[in-house]
């Protein structure tokens, strides 16, 4: 049976952190497609002090309807204090 948005996004946001041990910032995106949902979940990299240093990465995370992984990809990362997205210098 198919899941609901919300489902798929919980879902991700705990397969994510358990499968590459990263601390969930917050959740981007959510979007359903052809192959599936593809939600995007920003990641603690690596703390720093202060906070604002922190390092700080965009997931996207592919599911089928049931809420199954079938895979993940980092396609970006910055530092907590800068408001644009993108990889880092």
């Amino acid at each position: 049976m198919a899941k609901s948005m919300s489902q798929i996004i919980e879902k991700a946001r705990e397969e994510l952190s358990a499968i590459t041990g990263l601390e969930l910032s917050t959740t981007v995106g959510a979007v359903k497609e052809e192959r599936g949902w593809v939600v995007a979940l920003e990641m603690v990299e690596k703390h720093s002090i202060p906070d604002q240093m922190d390092i700080l990465a965009i997931y996207e995370v592919v599911l089928n309807n049931e809420g199954d992984i079938l895979g993940f990809d980092r396609t970006g990362l910055r530092k907590r204090v800068d408001t644009a997205g993108g990889e880092m210098d």
